[in-house]
C-alpha cells in the first residue's frame, strides 16, 4: 500500500517497469501499447483543492463491451415511499447471513437496503446498506456510477479487487470505493458488514480547528492498493454490474476489467484501520460533542452541515469528573444510524448487539437504557476505560431517513420490544432538595 490521504500518487505493476508516460498524461504512443484512460471524480473546473482525477493505463479501454441491459437490484433500492415514514426509535437484531448450504450469495446480490433520503438524479442525498454474503464474486465486478461506497465489515474479511489494486479489509478496518470506480469482492465464509454511501459528494478528512494540526483520524495512516493487472480472456463473458440511478444494470466483455498496468492521480480507492483513530476527549468535566470522534466526512452545499459523517466510539479512558459520562439523553436535527463491530456498547450493553443496528430519526428522543443510567448515576467516579474490546460506529445525516419495506419488515430483524429499555426509567424528583452546605 501507498500511505497518505487525497495525495498523488502514481504506480506501476512491477511486471512493467516504466508503463507510466513520462512527462505527460496521453502520449500518441503509450508504453507497451497500452491505452491511456481518464477517470475523473469532480467537474473538470472545481478548484485544485477539490479537482479529482487519476489516469489509468489499460490493456484494453473500459468502453470495449456489450450494452447494458437492465437487470434486478434485488433488495437494493432508493424508493423512500414503498413504508409510511415511521418517527420511532428503531432497532435490529444481527441481520441473517445466508448459510452457504443453503443458497449461494456474493456481494452484489447480498446488498439490501436499510435507509436512505435524497436522490441520485439529482446528485444529493445517502442510503445505508447492508451486506451479507458467503461467496466470492466470479468472473463479475460493480460499478457505482451514483456515488461512493464507504464499506464497514463487521464478519469475515474482504478482498477486494480494484483497477487500481488490491485491499485487504478486515474487521475494525474501513475502505471506501469512490464513484465509478469497478471493483470485485472475495469473501472466505459468511461475511456481513454496512456500507454508507453518498451521492453528489465525496468523503473528506474533517477539519480540526483548535485541535490543530494533529488528532482524529491522520492522513497518514490511510493506504491506497498498489497497481496489479490480470491480462485474461474470458470466452464466457466477463459481467459488469453498474448501479445507475438506483437500478441495476449489466454488460458483457471478454476480458477481465482490471488489466490497469498503471496509474497516477489522486481519485482512488482507500482503507483504514479505526485502532489507529487518535481520540479526543473531555478531561475534566462534561461531555465533548461526538463530533470529536469524525473519521470522516461528506460534507453538504451549507458550511458545518454533512450529507453524512462516519463516526466511531472507539476504546478510551473516562475521567471527567462531576459528570454523567455515558451518552446524554437527546434529540437531534440529524439522522443517527448505529452499528456494532464488536463488542458492548456502553449505554445500551444488551439488545444492541455486533452486526445489528439502530436508528434514532430526526427530533426524536433517545439515550441510555434505564440500567444504565441508575448504574452511573450512582457509581463512584474514577479514571476508567471505556469500550474495551468494543467498536461501535454511526452514520449521521442531516437527511431525514426513510426506512425501507426490507428494513422494516422483509429482514424481520426489527425489534419491536426496543421502547422497553426506556420504560423502567423512573422519577427522581425531589421538590424538597436543597444544595448541599459547602
Amino acid at each position: 500500500y501507498m500511505s497518505g490521504f487525497g495525495n498523488e500518487f502514481a504506480s506501476e505493476d512491477p511486471r512493467c517497469p516504466g508503463s507510466l508516460p513520462e512527462g505527460q498524461n496521453n502520449p500518441q504512443v503509450c508504453p507497451y501499447g497500452l491505452y491511456a484512460e481518464q477517470l475523473s471524480g469532480s467537474a473538470f473546473t472545481c478548484p485544485r483543492s477539490t479537482n479529482k482525477r487519476s489516469w489509468l493505463y489499460r490493456i484494453l479501454p473500459s468502453v470495449r463491451h456489450k450494452p447494458f441491459t437492465a437487470v434486478s437490484c434485488g433488495d437494493l433500492t432508493e424508493n423512500w415511499n414503498e413504508v409510511e415514514p415511521d418517527p420511532n426509535q428503531l432497532r435490529w437484531m444481527p441481520f441473517n447471513i445466508p448459510k452457504t448450504s443453503e443458497k449461494k450469495v456474493d456481494f452484489i446480490s447480498g446488498l439490501h437496503t436499510v435507509c436512505g433520503a435524497g436522490d441520485t438524479k439529482s446528485r444529493n442525498g445517502l442510503a445505508i446498506h447492508i451486506y451479507t454474503c458467503n461467496t466470492s464474486m466470479t468472473d463479475k465486478c460493480f460499478q457505482n456510477a451514483d456515488g461512493d461506497f464507504l464499506i464497514v465489515p463487521q464478519r469475515g474479511e474482504i478482498l477486494i479487487t480494484t483497477e487500481f489494486g488490491k485491499m485487504m479489509v478486515e474487521p475494525t478496518e474501513i475502505c471506501v470505493i469512490q464513484q465509478g470506480m469497478r471493483f470485485s469482492v472475495d469473501v472466505f465464509g459468511e461475511t456481513r458488514g454496512y456500507i454508507l454511501e453518498v451521492f453528489g459528494a465525496h468523503f473528506e478528512l474533517p477539519d480540526l480547528g483548535p485541535i490543530g494540526a494533529n488528532g482524529l483520524a491522520n492522513p497518514r495512516d490511510f493506504q491506497t492498493p498498489v497497481a496489479w493487472y490480470e491480462d485474461r480472456t474470458v470466452a464466457t463473458g466477463y459481467t459488469i454490474v453498474n448501479k445507475y440511478q438506483g437500478k441495476f444494470f449489466s454488460c458483457q466483455q471478454d476480458f477481465s476489467p482490471f488489466n490497469v498496468v498503471a496509474w497516477h492521480g489522486n481519485y482512488t480507492p482507500y482503507k483504514y484501520n479505526l485502532e489507529n483513530f487518535m481520540v479526543i476527549n473531555g478531561v475534566a468535566f462534561d461531555h465533548a460533542d461526538p463530533s470529536i470522534f469524525t473519521v470522516l466526512t461528506a460534507k453538504s452545499t451549507r458550511p458545518g452541515v454533512a450529507i453524512a459523517d462516519f463516526v466511531i466510539f472507539p476504546p478510551r479512558w473516562g475521567v471527567a469528573d462531576h459528570t454523567f459520562r455515558p451518552p446524554y439523553y437527546h434529540r437531534n436535527c440529524m439522522s443517527e444510524f448505529m452499528g456494532l463491530i464488536k463488542g458492548h456498547y456502553e449505554a445500551k450493553e444488551e439488545g444492541f448487539q455486533p452486526g445489528g443496528g439502530s436508528l434514532h430519526s430526526i427530533m426524536t428522543p433517545h439515550g441510555p437504557d434505564a440500567d444504565c443510567f441508575e448504574k452511573n448515576s450512582t457509581v463512584v467516579l474514577k479514571p476508567e476505560r471505556v469500550a474495551a474490546g468494543t467498536m461501535a460506529f454511526m452514520f449521521e445525516s442531516s437527511f431525514s431517513m426513510a426506512v425501507t419495506k426490507w428494513g422494516l419488515e422483509t429482514c424481520q430483524r426489527l425489534d419491536k420490544n426496543y421502547y422497553k429499555c426506556w420504560e423502567s426509567l423512573k422519577s427522581h424528583f425531589d421538590p424538597k432538595w436543597k444544595p448541599s452546605s459547602k
